[in-house]
């Protein structure tokens, strides 16, 4: 996830009455933004009192990439 998705989130959650726990975040953007809706089902169970916490948490939660092997180079013989 990047921040403009978490903040393209957060504009769909405008309206909703906070705090909120996480399936009402999910039940409320469910009605606007499915795609949201299922972002927002990765957050860590809980309740948000502020949307920017909403959207800080939405960052945290991103997979981690594991980092990518590098080919051995051989100097020429």
């Amino acid at each position: 996830m990047n921040t403009q998705r978490a903040a393209e989130i957060q504009v769909v959650l405008e309206g909703i009455k906070l705090p909120a726990t996480r399936d009402e975040l999910v039940s409320y953007a469910m009605r606007w933004d499915p795609a949201a809706a299922a972002e927002l089902s990765s957050l860590p169970d809980g309740s948000f009192g502020r949307i920017d916490e909403v959207g800080e948490a939405l960052l945290r939660v991103q997979p981690t990439q594991k980092p990518q092997r590098q080919a051995a180079v051989q100097a020429p013989s």
